[in-house]
């Protein structure tokens, strides 16, 4: 089979293209045992990736000022959309064999067309050639990848991340952390949890930073006697649980009415040597401000300003909130003054919004 929309394709690409990274990179050195994961064309497909490189090289020459990872970017990405990912993956292949390989930003734009065409094959080749050249991943990447496998069966997610765990090995469990994170971005919770539990049985273990996350995707789902069970297979992982283990769990149960585990993990915090922090007086006092137990909101609120944290103009507004709901108005008004006078020192959206930036900032491979 022929593929036409390939001939005078260079045409269509723009002249006028400027790239901020060289597409190209001529490697020395061996990539070790690494196996591409190229998808086999079917017998009647008449793939010529060679045919397919030199008309791109050759493009490059005649027109040197195209940026070169455009040219091979496009390639690529038209063999997809016209649903040939066979081709776009030999043609990837073929530039391995040649020592060229991509630019970050043409591997992930090529993880994104990969995605959007279902290819599930060339998706893994792509992903695994991003992990062994050790290519910064964008959190859109990762979600790239849990769309791909939305329809899929578990047995074919089971694969890739058996085959993500060895490449990633013995590093840490970042890339299947942030794995699991997108599938639960994409409301794909199930996956997510397949995942984690395929990790307790390969070399990549899950870590601190697993658990958490696990913990958080339960919590936020209202699957709560799951969370609580993960929660307590941390000791048998021999993994103790932090800071952000805890005001998960809190925040989690509060949200449910479940105080009274909510006093007995907050005890336990204490008990382990943990400090509660904002995040643990917030959720606590929100959960006994909302069942109508003032006092003991109150009471965890002078705790917390004892123990010297820095408030936030959330705490104040749900204390005051709940006092006018209780007929406090003048404990409202109170603590109205109280947080007017102080607003410069707490803690506002402009704080989490930095948090937040911060936290996306970090989530590159």
């Amino acid at each position: 089979m022929t593929i036409p929309l390939m001939q005078n394709s260079i045409s269509a690409i723009p002249v006028k293209v400027s790239w901020l990274f060289p597409f190209f990179s001529i490697l020395s050195k061996s990539i070790g045992s690494y196996q591409l994961l190229a998808t086999q064309a079917s017998p009647d497909e008449e793939v010529v990736p060679d045919e397919f490189l030199n008309q791109i090289l050759s493009a490059k020459e005649r027109s040197p000022e195209v940026s070169s990872e455009k040219l091979c970017t496009t390639y690529i990405d038209k063999l997809l959309k016209a649903g040939n990912s066979s081709a776009a993956a030999k043609l990837l292949q073929s530039l391995h064999e040649k020592h060229i390989f991509l630019s970050s930003n043409a591997y992930n734009l090529l993880l994104e067309a990969a995605s959007e065409a279902n290819s599930i094959g060339l998706l893994s080749q792509i992903f695994m050639d991003i992990l062994v050249f050790n290519k910064p991943l964008s959190s859109t990447s990762y979600l790239n990848i849990a769309k791909a496998f939305t329809k899929t069966d578990d047995s074919v997610l089971l694969k890739f991340v058996r085959e993500v765990s060895e490449l990633t090995f013995p590093r840490n469990a970042t890339i299947l952390n942030r794995i699991i994170h997108a599938f639960a971005e994409c409301s794909q919770i199930d996956k997510s949890l397949v995942i984690f539990d395929l990790m307790k049985s390969l070399k990549c273990k899950p870590d601190l930073i697993t658990y958490n996350t696990v913990l958080g995707i339960l919590g936020r789902a209202g699957r709560l006697d799951e969370m609580l069970h993960e929660f307590s297979s941390m000791g048998v992982a021999n993994i103790a649980p932090d800071i952000i283990s805890y005001n998960t769990l809190l925040n989690s149960l509060q949200k449910f009415g479940r105080l009274d585990l909510c006093s007995v993990f907050f005890r336990e915090m204490s008990e382990n040597g943990l400090k509660p922090d904002l995040r643990t007086y917030q959720a606590l006092i929100e959960g006994f401000g909302r069942s109508g137990n003032l006092e003991e909101a109150l009471r965890l609120f002078t705790e917390m300003k004892q123990g010297h944290i820095r408030s936030s103009i959330y705490i104040y507004r749900s204390l005051i909130n709940y006092s006018k709901k209780m007929g406090k108005v003048e404990l409202a008004m109170s603590l109205s003054e109280e947080m007017n006078a102080c607003l410069p020192d707490l803690i506002g959206p402009k704080d989490f919004k930095q948090k937040n930036r911060q936290l996306r900032s970090l989530k590159q491979f």
